[in-house]
């Protein structure tokens, strides 16, 4: 007899013992007082449910595109319920908050992706595992296309190589023109928790392709020989990057944690790129410890040539071998302050070698020109942050080590150089005030046998406005560039990413003084003002055979802005203008026979597109 049977008979009982004590007849007969059934059978549960593969089992909707799951459920499903494995794919109801239809416009919820939509959550962004639950895909991709009209002095040799015979000045027309378009792609495939943990492990495809274009007003420009005109288009396509990457151990409960990569991979040395900055071939060890308060690298380059016109990769090697440790430190001394100490060591080994275009880039063609070997180590501290309301940021570099036989010295050189920055800027509401100042140091006698001119191994330097005349341009005097362009050093170098480190150099000093504005959250306005003068001038005078020549280069005036239309980085659109009023000392260099060299100006456009 089952309990509800017992309490139903229980209370039948009390019923008709109530009616015959008051003189009533008994109540109707309650339907449960009867004989008892026997016990019924249990129900019999179905057979689970067992879909036949992982594309038999259909997960409900996801937000975003989570693309079809890797998980297989486990048995047990049955009318009532579907045991879900997959955790990354639990779906959420149909929900349409105001009833229109889920328009892309809108910031709106729970909106269904496609695969060619970055916007929201997608599988081929790294968002879904693509395979089991550790395993991720991040695909992604990006357009940029730059044009730049500039004016730069231009030297032309007369009579013989002008595009107007029977000119005596040596500095033609400055007009040039230069188109370039960069298209990459990049294969992540990582194994982790995609969170706070760090990877697995990783290996990382980015081919990519270059289409550049220049146009300029004189002869021997785009090329030694004059038959090819004042126009040249150029393609490359290349591997940029390629590594694989695993972590070595776990290191604390806080995820620290020690990885080694291997492979053509991007690394920039310090917070600025003073030193070096570059994706090449090498093997890295790196890592962090004390909840990650500290990180630190451990690196080998072995470099692989650089196409001319493109600064992409070659498949070529170069006699270039590149060490760098560096170690930071968060919070050092100050919240919010981060202190850096690192070794470089360059090993340029002595080469000679043509760039794509015909020119000589190795070794400099300035002096003897003779192959010769640069062995140069870096000492540094660094810093970037901020300490209470005030941002930051400087460098302190001292290189040392020995050139074979320098070109423009033309003896072997012992090498003794010093680099000192800082930047200060204070945050106002929307406007960001900055005043910084750099010394790169100049080599004031050819002939003592010691260079002390610095410079760096392969840098990009964004310091002193990125949108500034002096770093945007190569200004190129006599084979080399008196600066060449991403960079702010006077180093006298036939190319920044071809050439090799010359220590014996007239040095720089910068003063700048800048105002930062966010006109909105899509919309920011650069604009900067860089006082330059060289160091020394004794090189100079040696390299050119004149006397006497002055130290002020001139005045560097840059205003840029950014715009994100989509409050993105999906779609970023750059723009500016810059111009260089020429000092005392850069007119000696330039000038022309009958009028001092003008006031050199450039304007840029560039839009970036990524996926």
């Amino acid at each position: 007899m089952t309990r509800r049977h017992r309490v139903s008979a229980v209370v039948a009982g009390l019923l008709v013992a109530a009616a015959v004590a008051a003189g009533q007849d008994p109540p109707a007969r309650d339907p449960l007082d009867r004989p008892l059934d026997p016990e019924p059978p249990a129900r019999a549960e179905p057979e689970p449910v067992k879909p036949a593969s992982v594309a038999d089992f259909v997960y409900p909707p996801t937000p975003g595109f989570a693309g079809p799951s890797g998980v297989l459920p486990r048995s047990g499903s049955n009318a009532e319920y579907d045991t879900v494995e997959d955790r990354w794919r639990i779906g959420l109801p149909g929900w349409d908050r105001y009833g229109l239809g889920h328009p892309r416009v809108f910031d709106y919820p729970y909106q269904l992706g496609r695969w060619f939509d970055p916007y929201r959550l997608n599988v081929l962004k790294g968002d879904y595992p693509i395979l089991g639950q550790h395993t991720f895909l991040n695909v992604s991709g990006a357009a940029a296309y730059l044009n730049v009209g500039r004016a730069i002095p231009t030297a032309t040799t007369p009579f013989e190589s002008t595009a107007r015979p029977f000119t005596t000045d040596f500095f033609g027309r400055p007009g040039q023109y230069l188109h370039n378009e960069l298209y990459t792609v990049s294969f992540d495939l990582f194994h982790g928790d995609a969170a706070f943990k760090p990877a697995d492990w990783r290996v990382k495809l980015a081919p990519a392709f270059n289409v550049n274009a220049l146009s300029v007003q004189e002869l021997a420009v785009v090329s030694p020989d004059v038959r090819d005109g004042t126009i040249r288009n150029r393609t490359w396509g290349t591997l940029q990057e390629w590594f694989a990457e695993y972590k070595l151990a776990d290191l604390s409960p806080e995820y620290d944690f020690v990885s080694v990569r291997a492979g053509s991979q991007p690394f920039v040395s310090d917070f600025r790129g003073f030193i070096f900055a570059d994706v090449n071939r090498g093997v890295r060890l790196f890592g962090n410890y004390d909840g990650n308060r500290t990180q630190y690298n451990l690196a080998y380059f072995r470099q692989q040539e650089k196409d001319t016109n493109s600064g992409l990769n070659t498949f070529e090697d170069r006699n270039q071998n590149i060490a760098i440790a560096n170690v930071y430190r968060q919070d050092f001394i100050f919240p919010g302050y981060t202190a850096q100490a690192s070794f470089h060591y360059n090993n340029d080994g002595p080469d000679v070698l043509y760039d794509k275009n015909g020119f000589l880039v190795r070794p400099d063609p300035v002096g003897v020109f003779q192959p010769h070997r640069v062995e140069a180590y870096y000492l540094g501290l660094a810093g970037d942050g901020h300490i209470g309301r005030y941002n930051v940021s400087h460098a302190l570099y001292w290189a040392l080590g020995r050139d074979s036989r320098n070109p423009l010295a033309g003896t072997p050189q012992s090498i003794s150089a010093q680099l000192a920055a800082v930047e200060l800027s204070y945050d106002r509401d929307w406007a960001r005030f900055r005043v910084s100042g750099m010394w790169q140091s100049g080599d004031g006698n050819v002939n003592n046998g010691r260079a002390t001119g610095f410079d760096g191994i392969l840098d990009n330097t964004n310091f002193g406005g990125e949108f500034s005349y002096w770093r945007t341009n190569r200004i190129p005097l006599f084979g080399v560039g008196l600066t060449n362009d991403q960079s702010q050093y006077v180093d006298l170098r036939s190319s920044r990413i071809q050439g090799q480190s010359n220590f014996v150099n007239p040095g720089l000093w910068l003063i700048n003084m800048g105002v930062d504005f966010d006109i909105t959250p899509r919309f920011r306005v650069v604009n900067n003002a860089n006082y330059l003068f060289f160091d020394k001038t004794n090189v100079l005078e040696t390299f050119v055979y004149q006397g006497n020549i002055g130290r002020d280069i001139g005045l560097d005036l840059s205003t840029g802005f950014e715009w994100r239309p989509r409050l993105n980085n999906q779609a970023v659109i750059l723009g500016g203008v810059s111009g260089l009023l020429p000092g005392g000392g850069f007119r000696q260099l330039y000038n022309r026979f009958g009028s001092t060299v003008s006031p050199l100006g450039s304007v840029f456009l560039e839009v970036v597109l990524a996926f």
